[in-house]
């Protein structure tokens, strides 16, 4: 274990390389970094099957298999060029203590977003958002939420460490406005009061990719987005490695293009979560993460054209 500053106590564990092969980096704040990797090994918020600790890990041994491409399809330039992209491993937590977890990685982004980095998370379980919603509602303010999924995540019976109420409480501690925020793949219950523009999976498959793009832009405007990627938004067939996959989702492709088509918005925060590699299969479902990962680098790297 590696700590990453001797004045706190947070501290992030080695793996043997980064994302895309990069170099990891203990020292991510003081770095010059345009974005940083973190990875969350957290998986006690689960409420199907367990495992998305690994989920990071295998993320990023699988993007070796992305790390060859110097111009991305179809992207025409090398994102490496455009951005300083650091991977500072993995976030270390105590064992068994989920306020220990949200604290840590509070503080984590709390101390990135003020050094001027954006991050890039990979969960993990979906409740890992919450505590970085609280850190860039500080910094940037009432945000809007752009969330892939197949669950809406609004539960309010949940506990209060729960990756199904991530979405309740974040509006009720003021850190999204629904209003301006957007849910795409929902193909489980959802209450219609809650706010959020929902464009369900049989909706979703139905509409253009042309569409769903106007229809996200249309919601959020000109406000500031934190894209959430819960990786059962993917029909299991894409991606069967997650705790809790649901029939009728989307396909790989037409995601990596419905992000493409966001590349003008105003992102200020990226994660990808639910990966559970104990129920992957040729790790199709780490592959999808990594590549979705990627695209979310290159919409960033877009914007320093």
């Amino acid at each position: 274990m590696q700590t990453l500053n001797h004045e706190t106590d947070i501290s992030l564990v080695s793996n043997a390389f980064g994302f895309l092969r990069t170099p990891l980096n203990f020292e991510p704040y003081d770095s010059d970094a345009d974005v940083v990797i973190t990875g969350v090994p957290f998986d006690m918020a689960t409420s199907g099957r367990a495992g998305t600790r690994f989920g990071p890990n295998a993320i990023r041994q699988i993007s070796t298999q992305l790390a060859w491409e110097h111009c991305r399809y179809p992207w025409k330039f090398n994102v490496l060029d455009k951005l300083n992209i650091v991977d500072c491993g993995d976030l270390v937590y105590s064992f068994g203590d989920n306020q220990d977890m949200v604290n840590k990685l509070t503080e984590h982004a709390d101390k990135l977003l003020a050094k001027g980095k954006k991050m890039l998370t990979f969960g993990g379980d979906h409740f890992i958002t919450l505590p970085l919603l609280r850190a860039h509602a500080k910094k940037y303010g009432k945000l809007s939420l752009i969330h892939f999924d197949a669950h809406a995540d609004t539960y309010s019976n949940g506990s209060a460490y729960d990756h199904g109420t991530m979405f309740y409480h974040a509006p009720q501690e003021d850190l999204i406005d629904v209003k301006k925020s957007v849910q795409v793949g929902i193909r489980t219950e959802y209450d219609e009061k809650d706010g959020f523009l929902v464009l369900d999976g049989a909706t979703a498959n139905d509409m253009s990719v042309e569409d769903i793009s106007l229809a996200i832009h249309e919601r959020v405007g000109g406000n500031k987005c934190y894209i959430s990627f819960d990786i059962d938004c993917l029909d299991p067939a894409y991606a069967p490695g997650t705790g809790t996959p649901v029939v009728g989702g989307m396909a790989t492709d037409k995601i990596l293009k419905i992000l493409r088509a966001m590349k003008d918005l105003d992102i200020v925060g990226m994660d990808v979560v639910e990966v559970s590699p104990a129920y992957d299969h040729a790790d199709i479902t780490a592959l999808a993460g990594a590549s979705i990962a990627l695209e979310m680098l290159y919409m960033e790297g877009y914007k320093r054209m």
